[in-house]
């Protein structure tokens, strides 16, 4: 058996963790909207067609902020299309997903769902067919009190008061050749910069995403995101980064993957240091990584112009829940730079909620791990000092087989410990110091592992991977566990305050 050791301590801090990096995505993509989150008509929709089953879920996921409409979708979308009395709005083709798109749901029915699923809404405008001007109406309709056309029309519309979003996203991908009137990056900075001088003139205590690299493949990466930064430098608060994953056949690859996120987040991180230090710039810009996820590209089947067609409906294992593991542990040990994340995306489009039109809601595999992280996460991410065997990945290189991560919430005393094994053959024994922090007790260790790497939760089955929960003891501050080989582990504690430790599993 192999053995690790490691050390989390209370003083070395990465930074504070914003509730917004357990975000989400819908876009107008499949059924992620339509039989996903709406579907008048369905037993259990509510009085305005929303799924209260799925609500459920995603309430008990604890999503804290979901990224709309798109995605794709969106460089091809007019917002006005989606307003007003739903017999009078408009259907359309989609040339993102080659679908049509009825405009039955659009940004107020967006607004009062993410209000009943206790989420904040990230905004996304068109800067592809769509012009700043088009983006300073949308911003003046959900923003602006009242007394103007746009204001006074959400009014008609049934919303007196304003949504008051204060997330906005400057378009999506638009470096990406398959993205609607796809743009240059001096191009796109100069669009994004005027975008922005508008929106913030409405609502100046709005945050603005500016587009970064979409994929690390394009050959302008990273260089896009310094020129584009070079123009928005000033005018944004953050820079996005998008990254998806998937198993092509070696697991080492696959598992390795959390090493080149982080990679990919540094590299970001250093080129807008780069802008920084050549505008002698005071400010340090924030990174929102709004897009990511495992993403079965190459398996995808198409369904020309149909109405929300079953489109990028992947169906999660256990292996993929482990590779999930592994990004959100990364994501918090970069918790001082990425301050936003969204995985993409929510409901049944590569998602851990998966529905029936007419009939259940399931969890899937890689719902348990996010739940973990949105519900535990919280407080301070902290380093985690580990000493453990590496093993090699094809892709990536060295990777070590443990992953781990640590957040500390010192108000409420609850401190997580999250583990990833990504051994194939053997458990790993793994001694953990927390002796710097006071009368600290065990709460509970959660735990998926099986011997199946396939296993799928379906709806003829849908509790076959899920994670259980176990007693935990530690003695003056020390403990010692063995972690079965491919396993997701979960360590909670309570540093001395006793309250809030319940179980999700």
């Amino acid at each position: 058996m192999k053995k690790a050791k490691c050390i989390v301590d209370r003083e070395y801090i990465i930074g504070d963790i914003d509730p917004r990096l357990s975000g989400s995505f819908i876009e107008h993509l499949g059924r992620a909207v339509y039989t996903g989150i709406y579907e008048p008509g369905h037993p259990l929709a509510d009085e305005q067609g929303f799924r209260r089953d799925v609500l459920e879920l995603v309430k008990q996921l604890g999503v804290s902020i979901v990224r709309y409409p798109g995605g794709n979708f969106v460089s091809g979308y007019n917002w006005t299309d989606g307003i007003g009395p739903k017999e009078n709005r408009p259907r359309r083709l989609d040339y993102a997903w080659l679908s049509v798109e009825t405009n039955e749901f659009g940004i107020d029915e967006f607004v009062d769902w993410c209000r009943k699923a206790n989420a904040q809404v990230m905004a996304a405008v068109n800067l592809g067919t769509g012009t700043p001007q088009d983006a300073g109406y949308m911003i003046e309709y959900c923003n602006h009190p009242s007394g103007t056309y746009w204001s006074d029309l959400r009014r008609k519309n049934g919303h007196e008061q304003p949504h008051n979003i204060k997330v906005w996203c400057l378009g999506n991908e638009m470096d990406g050749p398959w993205q609607i009137c796809s743009l240059t990056a001096e191009d796109y900075g100069k669009k994004a910069r005027e975008t922005a001088k508008i929106m913030k003139w409405v609502d100046p205590t709005i945050e603005l995403v500016a587009c970064g690299s979409s994929t690390t493949w394009l050959p302008t990466y990273p260089e896009w995101d310094r020129i584009v930064l070079e123009h928005v430098y000033d005018d944004v608060d953050y820079i996005s980064l998008h990254r998806y994953y998937e198993n092509e056949g070696d697991i080492n690859d696959f598992l390795a993957s959390f090493v080149n996120m982080d990679d990919f987040i540094h590299t970001v991180a250093s080129t807008a240091d780069y802008v920084k230090a050549k505008k002698r710039s005071k400010k340090t810009l924030k990174l929102s990584f709004d897009e990511w996820n495992v993403w079965y590209q190459k398996q995808q089947t198409r369904f020309p112009w149909e109405v929300a067609p079953p489109i990028l409906e992947d169906v999660y294992s256990f292996l993929d829940s482990l590779v999930v593991g592994g990004m959100l542990c990364t994501l918090l040990n970069n918790a001082d730079r990425v301050k936003m994340a969204c995985q993409a995306q929510l409901v049944n489009v590569i998602a851990p909620i998966y529905t029936q039109k007419g009939g259940k809601a399931i969890k899937q595999a890689i719902y348990y791990p996010f739940q973990h992280f949105s519900l535990y996460g919280k407080g301070k991410a902290l380093k985690t000092l580990m000493t453990c065997p590496s093993f090699e990945s094809n892709l990536y290189g060295q990777a070590p087989i443990l992953q781990s991560a640590a957040a500390y919430h010192e108000e409420s005393g609850n401190l997580a410990l999250f583990v990833l094994n990504c051994d194939q053959a053997d458990s790993v024994e793994l001694k953990v110091d927390l002796r710097s922090f006071e009368k600290v007790r065990a709460v509970e260790r959660i735990i998926m592992e099986g011997p199946d790497l396939n296993a799928k939760n379906t709806f003829e089955d849908p509790e076959r991977v899920r994670p259980r929960s176990e007693s935990l003891s530690i003695t003056e501050g020390v403990f010692t566990v063995v972690l079965p080989k491919l396993s997701w582990n979960v360590f909670r504690f309570s540093a001395g305050n006793l309250e809030n430790h319940s179980s999700c599993v």
